[in-house]
């Protein structure tokens, strides 16, 4: 028996929930330890690198400290444990007042009605953040024409060059701007030209589209100025000439042998943990991890950043987290008060600058921020970020899209490495999202 998550959430809290999950023990007794606050006390739960719970750390502190008698506990859990514990908390009763969500999956609840309504509390994200918020992010935590959490940072991907790697294969520039990025024709030749310099065991790069990051695909998608949805956001735009051109580009990463096999969409082998060991001369990655990076490669070598390539235009992912409260929070005023606070621009920028991420103020891009770790490559990163359009974000936070980003793990995957036609998987996408849309329309 197969319930999705979207059927799980919709009925939490119904009476029916006890006999509908009894057969599916899989999801019922997944691990939770959530629980929920008082009216003194907030509970917070999130994930996080070891530089993002210590500046959460120090905000909780600032918030305790501004609000005589209240106590915000701080719960940090493992990413891979972090929403099977909030599904399951919010069937219970026991999730915590206040969580982190990716942009991708928030839709997913606020659809299903687990959040908490904010749009009056905070006055509007206007009174919160002004104008000053990124455009487009506003959508992504929208529902309905109402608001449910605050966009706390951003994060994207570029790409990091071993400086030996680019010697031996005799490259002596990356490109230094957007504009200069390499074409996919001149992409292929660096990978080639890598790959010829690299001892037997090593290869040219890999992209981090695993799991949950197979979203990220979609940037090969844009880049080729192909569509996910069409524009109404209600039917499929994906088999299309730019679908077919980037699949059949991405696809060759395996054919050409320029990627490990086993980092394909459903690959278990995060790229990052390749390029660390010295098997990868290039890595599409996430700021977010340059802490970890710096701790695990230390000296061992030197890598440089440069922008990811470029067909008809420059796209990039939309990564980051917004701050959320759930509908049932014990004390839902002060749960709005510390999402405010965290949305506060001070906070922000102590906030990113210390776990290295990218505001969604744009006063704060403008300022820059004193990054803690490796702020000689932020500069690429912020200009990628710059790459996501207000149609990108539109496509990346509709409700249903955490289902669409299973379907693109599952089916990219078929192509990859399972040898499948670009033209059946191009279907399977295009019936996947008809499917998805049909349930919210």
């Amino acid at each position: 028996m197969t319930i999705s998550r979207r059927a799980l959430l919709g009925t939490a809290g119904a009476a029916a929930l006890a006999g509908l999950t009894s057969g599916c023990r899989g999801l019922t007794e997944r691990v939770s330890t959530t629980s929920g606050g008082s009216r003194n006390t907030l509970t917070f739960q999130t994930w996080g690198a070891d530089a993002e719970a210590a500046a959460f750390q120090k905000l909780v502190s600032q918030f305790e400290d501004a609000h005589r008698g209240v106590t915000v506990d701080l719960q940090v859990v493992p990413y891979s444990e972090m929403f099977t514990g909030i599904d399951a908390g919010l069937q219970s009763g026991t999730a915590p007042d206040v969580f982190r969500v990716d942009y991708l999956t928030m839709g997913l609840y606020s659809s299903t009605d687990q959040l908490l309504d904010v749009t009056d509390a905070l006055g509007s994200l206007d009174a919160t953040l002004g104008d000053d918020l990124l455009p487009g992010l506003a959508r992504a935590v929208q529902y309905d024409g109402r608001t449910y959490g605050v966009p706390q940072q951003t994060d994207t991907s570029a790409v990091l060059v071993r400086t030996d790697a680019l010697a031996a294969a005799g490259l002596t520039a990356l490109p230094d701007s957007l504009d200069a990025a390499w074409s996919w024709e001149e992409f292929g030749d660096v990978a080639d030209q890598l790959a010829d310099g690299l001892d037997d065991g090593r290869l040219p790069f890999a992209v981090n589209w695993q799991q949950a990051g197979a979203y990220r695909w979609l940037s090969w998608l844009f880049q080729a100025d192909g569509r996910l949805y069409d524009e109404g956001l209600d039917g499929s735009a994906i088999d299309s000439d730019a679908g077919r051109k980037a699949l059949e580009f991405t696809a060759s990463f395996f054919e050409r042998g320029w990627v490990p096999q086993g980092t394909s969409t459903k690959g278990a082998t995060y790229p990052d943990t390749l390029f660390a060991s010295g098997d990868l001369a290039m890595l599409f990655a996430g700021n977010f991890l340059l802490p970890t990076l710096q701790d695990t490669i230390g000296d061992r070598f030197e890598y440089v950043a440069t922008y990811p390539p470029r067909d008809v235009r420059a796209a990039g992912d939309l990564g980051g987290n917004a701050l959320v409260a759930t509908r049932t929070a014990r004390n839902p005023e002060l749960a709005a008060e510390f999402l405010s606070f965290m949305a506060g621009r001070d906070q922000m920028a102590a906030f990113c600058a210390e776990a290295v991420l990218l505001p969604t103020r744009q006063s704060l891009i403008e300022q820059g921020l004193e990054f803690a770790v490796r702020p000689d490559l932020m500069p690429v990163f912020l200009d990628q970020a710059t790459t996501l359009t207000e149609e990108d974000i539109a496509q990346v936070t509709t409700p249903t899209f955490a289902e669409i980003n299973l379907a693109l793990q599952n089916e990219l995957e078929e192509t990859f490495v399972g040898g499948r036609s670009i033209d059946d998987t191009l279907s399977a996408l295009a019936d996947a999202v008809a499917e998805t849309t049909s349930l919210t329309s």
